[in-house]
């Protein structure tokens, strides 16, 4: 695979959920070790899913890859890093203060804002210490969907903003000379970041609209903060073989069409465009392939053939909600995987059955608007919006908690309200109130990728902390919450996965993440199966062939899966939706 611009010390892959990233990555960094370079491999996504690619167990530590001499690689996990950070800044009050003192300090260090640093705190070692990475040759960062890498890649100024103008010493994040001591190492962090001739940034995409807006954006924000190099890589461009199949060329058609309307900023960026294959992307062998640097065809690594029996569609999902009158339904799983379609398609038909219906997201990205274009009688559309919620919860803290202070105490106060824990709070405090809504009618929300979602729904004990610092009381939504979402009578959660490995292995550490909150998904939706069409496309037909067996799959971990065909139309708007709802496989 030859890169677009020259190949830096530093790599970044980033962009929408499901766009490839992982799998490019691991292919650059297989390619440049057959090369004959070291490279050290490293994920940021908090649902990694390395080890699956590279058929190699990793940990938190770079782990030699057996099958590709010179490739190391590691993940860096936010509870693992947690647990160190939390460490390293308690560990030296331990027998000097009151036992009560340090019990006070892991409290503030409990929240899912010491998640975001400490990660990050492991993520600016590799790139802002060379030190650390000085026997390799190239470092490659798989970073997480694009909400999350923009969070992290910001969060050296605004850490360094905070450090800088906090004088109280101590903040949600307990005593703050933990955070001093890493200052020099943040700011090289940040200069290595802006360095164009150490570090360049690879956004991926798909020939998709959404994927391609998503990676403008991301150009944008990326640009703003002074990374500059910046490249292109569009991923899975596909050209049908075979006349007159339906399926191919409207895939075909669809991806030409959205690479011709692609924003004018990516544009003008230094391109690759990868085609798509029909092989399963696991193991060096077939990474080998995606990277051109094997001259096995991709058909070599399929898996075989099973046989099927396809799942019923969205149309007897729709009645099975519709009898309770009233609730939440939520769409959770890996990035990329259509959640936000399904939500619009299920609040659409709702709504079409005459139920108030209230359809939103607390993804950051917020696809909503692209997938609902045009209204329908009884549908309400919104979104989580962070900035509107930080103004309303500061707003409420200081005039709870500000009125009694004095000049100091106050300055204090609005000082810890500017930490970044303040969106954790205000957001998830705005879901509570969200999911309450589903004693009036149907609330039906698009959850953001899994690693935030978890975050999310695990934020409920550290918000209660983190709440009654500032207020005098906890909202009843909150208190309701975890009970409501663990009423499957009141909350039906559905676990959207692509008919691929990785979706369908990270939605199953999904679905056991949510039994040891208490949670069980109500069922599975296998979404855009090209095995649930008539497609006779070479490379399609080989795609589906492998579908089958992760629908197999799926059928054994779900209580109940429904299967939505890939469609030719895009399902944009609601007459697109309502098809969607009713789509069935050709069996």
């Amino acid at each position: 695979m030859k890169l677009p611009g020259e190949v830096t010390r530093n790599l970044f892959f980033t962009g929408k959920g499901g766009v490839g990233k992982t799998s490019i990555a691991c292919a650059v960094a297989v390619s440049l070790a057959d090369a004959g370079k070291r490279v050290l491999l490293v994920s940021t996504d908090p649902a990694s899913n390395l080890d699956e690619v590279l058929t190699t167990s990793l940990g938190i530590h770079p782990t030699a890859v057996e099958s590709v001499p010179g490739l190391f690689a590691m993940n860096v996990d936010p509870e693992e890093a947690a647990k160190e950070y939390r460490e390293r800044v308690v560990g030296p009050y331990r027998g000097i203060l009151p036992e009560s003192a340090v019990r006070s300090i892991e409290e503030q260090l409990s929240g899912a804002c010491t998640l975001e640093i400490a990660a990050f705190d492991e993520f600016a070692k590799l790139l802002g210490d060379d030190h650390i990475t000085t026997q390799f040759d190239h470092v490659i960062f798989d970073t997480a969907p694009t909400g999350h890498t923009l969070r992290l890649l910001q969060l050296p100024s605004a850490w360094s903003g905070f450090i800088e103008t906090n004088v109280g010493g101590t903040s949600c994040l307990g005593p703050l000379a933990g955070l001093q001591a890493q200052h020099e190492l943040y700011d090289n962090t940040v200069h290595a970041l802006c360095d164009s001739g150490r570090t360049a940034v690879y956004l991926v995409t798909r020939p998709e609209s959404s994927a391609l807006a998503e990676a403008e954006r991301t150009r944008q924000e990326l640009e703003t903060l002074g990374v500059c190099n910046q490249r292109l890589i569009v991923n899975g461009c596909f050209r049908a073989t075979r006349k007159n199949d339906v399926v191919a060329e409207a895939l075909e058609s669809r991806g030409y069409a959205a690479l011709a309307a692609m924003p004018n900023g990516i544009r003008q960026l230094p391109r690759l465009e990868i085609p798509l294959v029909s092989s399963a992307l696991i193991g060096a062998d077939a990474l080998r392939v995606l990277g051109g640097t094997s001259s096995n065809r991709p058909d070599d690594f399929d898996l075989s053939h099973e046989a099927v029996v396809f799942p019923p569609s969205l149309a007897e999902l729709i009645p099975e909600i519709a009898a309770q009158g009233k609730g939440v339904i939520m769409t959770m799983g890996k990035g990329g995987v259509g959640k936000t379609t399904v939500a619009a398609a299920i609040a659409v038909e709702l709504a079409r059955l005459g139920h108030p219906v209230h359809l939103t997201t607390t993804d950051p990205a917020a696809h909503l608007t692209m997938a609902l274009e045009g209204s329908t009688t009884g549908l309400t559309v919104s979104r989580i919006d962070p900035a509107a919620e930080i103004r309303a919860y500061t707003e409420e803290v200081l005039r709870e908690s500000g009125n009694g202070l004095d000049e100091k105490g106050r300055a204090l106060l609005e000082e810890d309200l500017r930490s970044p824990c303040t969106e954790e709070i205000a957001v998830f405090r705005a879901f509570a109130q969200t999911v309450d809504e589903g004693n009036q009618g149907f609330v039906v929300i698009d959850t953001a990728p899994t690693g935030h979602t978890l975050l999310l729904l695990d934020a409920a004990n550290a918000y209660h902390r983190d709440v009654e610092r500032n207020l005098t009381y906890i909202p009843d939504s909150v208190r309701r919450l975890l009970p409501q979402l663990r009423d499957s009578d009141f909350t039906k959660i559905l676990i959207v996965v692509l008919p691929e490995a990785t979706p369908v292995h990270e939605a199953a550490r999904l679905q056991s993440d949510l039994a040891r909150a208490g949670i069980t998904p109500y069922g599975w939706i296998v979404n855009q199966s090209f095995a649930a069409t008539n497609t006779r496309d070479p490379i399609l037909s080989k795609r589906a062939g492998i579908e089958v067996r992760y629908i197999n799959e799926v059928k054994k971990l779900a209580k109940r899966v429904y299967l939505l065909p890939w469609q030719p139309d895009a399902p944009v708007g609601v007459e697109h939706l309502q098809e969607l709802v009713g789509a069935s496989a050709i069996r």
